[in-house]
């Protein structure tokens, strides 16, 4: 059984504020690791993304939803040492 987590394991963003509390499994079942804005159908919705594209992806809809641009880099630097983008 797969970890539950918090937030979304690519993007940091909160699951609970995820469509359907999570992305879709390969088995169509709902993610306790990624969002729908990352994950459907047990694959990752932007594979090529780099972990610098999905930092300025976030901060870029931070400042969108009203953000401060210095408060947007604050929740955007922990990205890195999410579960996606550890080798």
């Amino acid at each position: 059984m797969e970890k539950t987590y918090k937030n979304c394991q690519s993007c940091g963003m909160p699951l609970k504020k995820s469509p359907n509390g999570g992305g879709s499994n390969a088995d169509k079942s709902i993610s306790s690791v990624y969002c729908a804005h990352c994950f459907e159908d047990g694959k990752f919705k932007q594979p090529d993304m780099t972990v610098n594209q999905m930092q300025d992806l976030v901060k870029g809809k931070m400042k969108e939803m009203g953000f401060p641009g210095f408060l947007a880099g604050f929740f955007t630097k922990g990205i890195p040492s999410l579960k996606r983008w550890k080798t």
